[in-house]
């Protein structure tokens, strides 16, 4: 966890609880807000009571190529050998509160959580453009790191910049912003295709699911913003290499319903969702039978909304979790041979089974056993244990130490 954000969960908790303020002010643990009362002078002269005589000009030197306060607090608490106390936290704090006050145009770490968190704040708020426009300040420090840093993947932007919220988690909540102020402003629309564009283009490798849900928010953010030709070539082409992507024909068919104040096409929504269900292996194929179902509401097709909306039940009804587990018993005998038998015991999880679908339990179990009826076997005290160890029965499962 990186200082910044030790920082803010403290200051948040702090802030909250009275009597996590109180255990704090004990501690004499400082936090950000502890400077921000105090000069430039008083931070400098806080510094060189811990040793470090620095004026603007050394700073600003130490700080060259660096991305984060932290990153330059921590060789400073080696060399003098301070650890993880209140004085380490005071010399990142300084550290940082003048970096803030001097250089607020140089991309770093702290900084750019700042800029991310003051975006939540401003979302809750309900303000939508301002959050939108702090968060694209914020997304101009994210390319400079990364330009700063050949960073290639939003997994390794992570694990070094180990933001309050990570990249992962805020670049979606980013592009949803976008949208929803874009709504009101098209040049958020045109900001928003910028940036799924260059996310697209910085971190071709992420997984499946971020890059659909990117390149859905680009051809949606297109057909938005009037460029329909360029977000129908755009669907066209990625369906056409994968038509198995099913929130794809979903993205595709929504532009046609749900418009940013343009008139519905339902013929041409039907048209594709329709194409997207009868697609081999689709994705989603539940997903798109509820579209389907809105769609008929919507244009009075009471008995076809029914019968897409039974489909998608359907078409979720899936097979419970169910733990299949087999234990060999081993019985001695008085009068002779142990005896062996297997018993198979069936966990259905704390959900248990459904009346219903016992029956396609049962012929899954059968279908899954090699048909052969299961028998008693006797197992001769001097014979190789069925439990498969390779030792004596007498000496394995047939030890008097081995029975409960």
């Amino acid at each position: 966890m990186s200082w910044v954000t030790l920082d803010r969960i403290c200051g948040e908790e702090a802030r909250t609880g009275e009597t996590i303020r109180r255990a704090l002010e004990g501690s004499g643990r400082p936090l950000r807000s502890s400077a921000e009362h105090m000069s430039d002078g008083e931070l400098l002269d806080k510094l060189r009571g811990f040793g470090l005589d620095l004026d603007r000009g050394g700073l600003e030197k130490l700080c060259e190529g660096a991305l984060s306060a932290e990153e330059v607090a921590r060789p400073l608490l080696d060399r003098r050998g301070i650890g993880d106390d209140a004085e380490g936290d005071w010399i990142w704090i300084c550290l940082v509160s003048l970096w803030q006050r001097w250089w607020p145009d140089k991309a770093c770490l702290e900084l750019l959580d700042d800029k991310v968190q003051a975006g939540y704040d401003e979302d809750e708020q309900g303000n939508e453009s301002a959050c939108a426009a702090i968060w694209l300040d914020a997304w101009s420090d994210v390319l400079c790191l990364c330009d700063a840093t050949g960073i290639r993947s939003i997994e390794e932007f992570d694990d070094r910049f180990p933001m309050t919220q990570s990249l992962y988690n805020w670049s979606q909540d980013f592009e949803m912003a976008l949208w929803n102020a874009g709504l009101q402003d098209r040049e958020l629309l045109l900001a928003r295709i910028e940036v799924c564009e260059e996310a697209l283009r910085r971190f071709p490798r992420e997984d499946q699911l971020m890059t659909e849900n990117r390149r859905r928010a680009l051809a949606e953010s297109y057909f938005a913003a009037g460029m329909t030709e360029t977000a129908e070539e755009l669907f066209q082409s990625w369906l056409a290499a994968d038509p198995s992507w099913g929130w794809g024909w979903i993205g595709w068919a929504d532009c046609y319903t749900f418009g940013a104040g343009q008139p519905g096409n339902y013929g041409r929504a039907e048209e594709l969702l329709r194409r997207g269900y009868s697609a081999p292996d689709v994705r989603d194929r539940d997903c798109i039978a509820e579209r389907l179902q809105d769609l008929c509401q919507e244009t009075g097709r009471v008995r076809e909304a029914g019968e897409f909306g039974q489909q998608a039940r359907q078409l979720r009804r899936r097979a419970p979790t169910m733990t299949v587990s087999r234990r060999l018993d081993l019985a001695d005998q008085d009068d002779g041979p142990a005896t062996a038998r297997e018993t198979t015991t069936i966990d259905f999880g704390s959900e248990g089974l459904p009346l219903d679908q016992f029956p396609d339990v049962m012929r899954a179990l059968r279908a899954q056993s090699s048909g052969t009826p299961t028998r008693s076997v006797k197992v001769g005290r001097n014979a190789q244990c069925p439990c498969g160890s390779g030792k004596k029965f007498k000496k394995c499962c047939g030890s008097p130490l081995a029975r409960p």
